[in-house]
């Protein structure tokens, strides 16, 4: 299965409890609640939406999502998960071109991100997009006590790039 073959969509309430089975197969420590995914849902929609959650799905599964929040020029990448048998299929960047899409239609001039400092793979990604590490949060993650590097990510260097080429 390749990422082209999943459709990415707008996550809806029906989509929370696989989107939990796949958080918690992927981040067994530091899932997400069923609640925090709720909250996030409810300032996806309309006219004040500060959110954008995405799925995407594949042979009618959930194989990925992802979530951006954004406020005052500023998007943060809340969450982005593949599912193993999806790896290096290039599905993340799929999730990943997904939010930055929204970051510009929400207008932010820069998107933010922590990820742990033991996930190069993820790092690799963000690298990809132009991300930049600014940073670190110790202990970020718990149980563990992980630090997550924060990385930035100049949407407009971005639009820029692309306009140029």
């Amino acid at each position: 299965m390749t990422a082209e073959s999943a459709v990415l969509r707008e996550m809806r309430w029906w989509d929370i409890a696989p989107v939990l089975e796949l958080e918690r197969e992927l981040f067994p420590d530091d899932a997400w609640s069923e609640g925090m995914f709720w909250s996030e849902l409810a300032h996806a929609r309309g006219p004040h939406a500060t959110r954008h959650y995405v799925v995407a799905e594949a042979d009618g599964r959930v194989v990925g999502y992802a979530g951006l929040a954004a406020a005052g020029g500023l998007g943060d990448v809340q969450t982005i998960a593949v599912a193993r048998d999806q790896w290096g299929t290039g599905l993340g960047a799929r999730l990943l071109t997904d939010l930055l899409q929204h970051a510009t239609a929400f207008e932010c001039d820069e998107v933010l991100l922590e990820v742990r400092v033991d996930n190069t793979r993820a790092q690799k990604l963000y690298e990809r997009f132009g991300f930049e590490p600014i940073g670190f949060r110790r202990g970020y993650y718990q149980p563990g006590n992980i630090d997550a590097l924060v990385m930035r990510l100049n949407v407009h260097h971005v639009q820029g790039t692309e306009s140029d080429g």
